[in-house]
């Protein structure tokens, strides 16, 4: 149950990361993200929990929360989904849907959402494709080690598919709250 994607822009041609050697580097930097507010999402297609193919357009005409984190189960992951997890019903009766995305793979998501009490989607992003498209995928440090990984970020998408704000370097706990305040 792997995860695939293409992008869309605007009206122009864009390219996901640039081929200039002295720019590689920031390019998977969250600074330097290739998807910027008032662009469309990057497409990715995943499967639901019945197994049916759904693309991130097919979902056009509900406003979309889009959220990384970077592996299930691990202290701060466990408290966005909870906190997610609780105000979904408060998320679903504003016609938003919520995706969570990490590169862990379907049975890990599987177990989490049943531990969790996870009612929205979780995608399986084990070839980092879609963060690299989303570019939240870059260094990273803990405990003083510098590592390459997924950089909590959420972006909101509007019922055109345009991403109209970007969360980076997001603190999980109060993020549901804050995401859900948003789109008042």
């Amino acid at each position: 149950m792997g995860a695939c994607f293409s992008k869309e822009t605007s009206g122009r041609t864009s390219q996901a990361f640039s081929t200039d050697p002295l720019r590689l580097k920031s390019d998977t930097s969250l600074s330097e993200s290739s998807v910027r507010q008032g662009e469309y999402a990057p497409d990715f297609s995943f499967n639901d929990h019945q197994g049916k193919l759904i693309k991130l357009s097919d979902l056009r005409g509900k406003r979309i929360v889009v959220y990384f984190y970077p592996k299930d189960f691990t202290p701060g992951c466990s408290t966005e989904a909870a906190e997610f997890a609780s105000d979904y019903g408060s998320f679903k009766a504003k016609n938003i849907e919520i995706i969570g995305i990490s590169p862990d793979d379907a049975e890990s998501h599987l177990k989490f959402k049943e531990k969790m009490s996870i009612s929205y989607f979780l995608v399986p992003d084990i070839d980092l494709a879609i963060s690299k498209s989303y570019g939240v995928y870059g260094p990273k440090t803990f405990m003083g080690k510098e590592f390459m990984g997924v950089i909590r970020t959420t972006f909101l998408v509007d019922e055109k598919g345009l991403v109209y704000k970007i969360f980076k370097k997001v603190k999980p706990l109060g993020h549901s709250q804050e995401v859900l305040h948003e789109f008042q």
